[in-house]
């Protein structure tokens, strides 16, 4: 639990993008159970659910591909599902519940904040613009591909930090993933989850959300 000089220093928020911004969690999971399922695997939703960690897209279809005993090549599967998911974005992407609230309490509070996500840049603008939110994040987008280092290790988010003009103790940083919360707490970030699919959490977070109207009272 933070105290109170700890939230009262609070000056940047940095969000992560699928599963803390955009509600895309369920939607990551269809694509992934669809494009499996095309190759004869038995994957259904609820499965890809249980072992969903988050982390690079490559790392996730290796995971699985080798869980369900395939020998599809990465290089078919990674633009099939991309493909999968942008349609499923475009026709069901929503922000996720108090998103825009957040940023207008921020905003009025002059605390700033962008986003780092695990995607490549055109798929975070994307989720961002099909779901209301392009105008919060002018400026303020940053993806591992920035860095050419993903969550789990802290990189990303550090040079997040650093762009934006804040050292890593003036800023928390919120994710849904596992992953994506042991990049944070290695970053020497507070960290916060907001629960999502998989509640798998990760030592060294500060506290478990189930809104993320409830951040206001941290910062």
């Amino acid at each position: 639990m933070l105290n109170v000089m700890s939230m009262k220093k609070t000056r940047c928020v940095i969000f992560d993008c699928e599963g803390t911004l955009v509600d895309s969690e369920v939607l990551c999971c269809r694509a992934l159970s669809s494009v499996f399922e095309s190759f004869g695997a038995e994957l259904t939703v609820e499965q890809a659910m249980e072992h969903f960690v988050g982390g690079k897209l490559a790392d996730i279809l290796i995971d699985t591909r080798e869980r369900l005993g395939l020998k599809v090549s990465i290089d078919v599967l990674e633009p099939l599902y991309r493909i999968t998911l942008r349609n499923l974005y475009e026709s069901e992407l929503k922000p996720m519940n108090g998103a825009k609230a957040l940023l207008d309490y921020l905003n009025g509070r002059n605390i700033e904040y962008c986003v780092v996500s695990n995607g490549p840049r055109d798929k975070i603008l994307h989720a961002l613009e099909l779901t209301g939110l392009s105008d919060y994040f002018l400026g303020k987008v940053f993806s591992a591909f920035d860095t050419n280092s993903w969550k789990p290790e802290p990189d990303s988010i550090l040079y997040s930090a650093m762009s934006m003009g804040y050292r890593p103790e003036e800023c928390v940083y919120i994710d849904d993933s596992v992953k994506g919360l042991e990049a944070g707490v290695r970053a020497g970030i507070t960290t916060f989850q907001l629960e999502g699919v998989n509640k798998t959490t990760y030592p060294g977070i500060s506290r478990v959300i189930k809104n993320l109207r409830e951040l206001e009272e941290m910062v």
